[in-house]
């Protein structure tokens, strides 16, 4: 049974180990690609703070007029150094500084270290004709087999005797054992982080099957926020965003402002994502008519329920930003544990084949 056990944990590593390298590396470099960014081109990413912001209408008419395309959802910042992120019609983006409305990048995602490593790491950077993402199975698929070996490779340390003293690391034993010590005393510290991440890896491609799971687990269902409200165009207005999206900040006075989604049809109303206190992201939301700045719905996610807060939380724990730097370094530690676990799987498999 033992062996068997183990082939299948050998086997399991073999077929996605590429892919679960990549996942590892990309995964790794995600946690502080941006910084990297702004560190390596400032100027596209930093800004000299203002006094005054611009009013979002005459931000709005300045970006769409240089970039020569309408805007779908633009990210404000808190820091007020750091240029605000405009998502465009053509779906590329656009760096703006928020005080004086200068463009100052125009760029596609996968530009970016962080948009790179992100689209390598959950579908391989590879769109068919029609934009669609045919790799994100396969590496849910790989994130699946990673959770069932993580769980066997769990198993084979835990049923022998003696397993607390298998957690010994001797840095004189030979190469080879001390390989194998390493893979098994890093597996079983790092077995809990290593599930939860390969389990919300998935959340983020199965979502209904990964949300059954948790609401299975708790007891519970997951809260939907409500439907987007329709508005009925007035014959003659004119748009005021400034009105609007003031409105719909005074609703959470007290949060932060994630996205704002500009309507895209004549029936759409203003959508801004926020994060209020107590939430791990930004999961409420405000909806307001952008021709008259009236409050046409509200959904405050810091108050739903602890399934809904815990599948809220899956995007957080994923990437360790929840904790400060010392999580975020853990994770980075667990995201390079990950290749090691390859390397020396194929490094065992190999010497057994000798």
């Amino acid at each position: 049974m033992k062996l068997w056990l183990r082939r299948i944990h050998l086997g399991l590593a073999l077929i996605s180990g590429l892919f679960l390298l990549i996942v590892s590396l990309t995964g790794a470099v995600m946690i502080y690609a941006k910084d990297i960014q702004h560190l390596i081109e400032p100027a596209k990413w930093q800004v000299t703070p203002q006094a005054n912001l611009m009013p979002y209408d005459e931000l709005i008419q300045n970006v769409q007029a240089q970039t020569k395309q309408k805007i779908t959802f633009f990210m404000p910042e808190q820091a007020p150094e750091t240029a605000w992120q405009f998502r465009l019609a053509n779906k590329y983006y656009a760096s703006v500084d928020p005080y004086s409305g200068r463009v100052l990048n125009v760029y596609e995602s996968t530009d970016t270290i962080y948009g790179f490593a992100m689209g390598l790491h959950r579908w391989l950077l590879f769109e068919d004709s029609e934009g669609e993402k045919t790799f994100r199975n396969w590496m849910s698929v790989c994130a699946l087999l990673l959770l069932i070996n993580v769980l066997l490779g769990f198993y084979l340390w835990v049923k022998p005797k003696n397993r607390i003293k298998r957690l010994a690391i001797k840095p004189k034993a030979k190469f080879r054992v001390l390989m194998y010590q390493l893979h098994t005393v890093l597996g079983v510290y790092f077995f809990i982080p290593l599930v939860l991440i390969a389990f919300t890896g998935m959340a983020f491609n199965w979502k209904t099957q990964t949300q059954s799971v948790l609401e299975f687990v708790t007891f519970n269902k997951v809260e939907q926020r409500p439907k987007a409200p329709k508005i009925i165009q007035p014959s003659q207005a004119t748009l005021d965003y400034n009105k609007a999206i003031k409105n719909a900040e005074n609703v959470f006075p007290d949060g932060k402002v994630y996205r704002i989604y500009l309507p895209k049809k004549a029936d759409e109303a203003i959508a801004l994502r926020m994060q209020n206190p107590g939430e791990s992201h930004a999961y409420s939301w405000v909806w307001t008519n952008p021709f008259t700045g009236k409050v046409l719905n509200s959904f405050d996610a810091s108050k739903t329920n602890f399934t809904t807060q815990a599948w809220n939380f899956k995007y957080k724990f994923h990437i360790g930003d929840f904790a400060g730097p010392i999580v975020q370094f853990l994770w980075l530690l667990i995201a390079l544990s990950l290749a090691f676990f390859i390397v020396s799987g194929v490094y065992f498999w190999l010497k057994r084949h000798k």
